[in-house]
């Protein structure tokens, strides 16, 4: 056995010290990829245009645009309602997004592994 060394380069439990520092830089990578997703701008409209919603990667609402047009126009209670709605389908899509990108990162990075992540 050489002096400070497993046998063959292999650690206890068949790891080999490539495989960690590989493990580690995947690692590495994932979170960086992962900030980089977190950090980016997801943007989406509903309503034709009335309203428009803008969330990061982190899934927090940023901005919300509500069309001054759409607000003049609502006269009756069902326009009102009709705005919610269109808030609420905006920011869930804007969410959508941000969640499916932050998907398709870690699944390219993982090779479709199931990380539990």
């Amino acid at each position: 056995m050489a002096k400070g060394g497993f046998p063959g380069g292999r650690m206890p439990g068949g790891m080999n010290m490539n495989m960690i520092k590989q493990a580690q830089r995947m690692q590495q990578e994932l979170m960086r990829q992962q900030q980089e997703v977190e950090e980016r701008q997801f943007e989406a409209s509903a309503g034709g245009g009335m309203v428009t919603a803008t969330v990061n990667g982190k899934k927090a609402l940023l901005k919300l645009v509500i069309d001054p047009d759409a607000v003049i126009d609502a006269a009756e209670p069902e326009d009102v309602e009709m705005i919610s709605d269109a808030v609420i389908a905006a920011v869930n899509e804007a969410m959508s997004k941000a969640e499916a990108e932050m998907s398709a990162v870690m699944s390219k990075l993982t090779g479709g592994l199931n990380l539990g992540l």
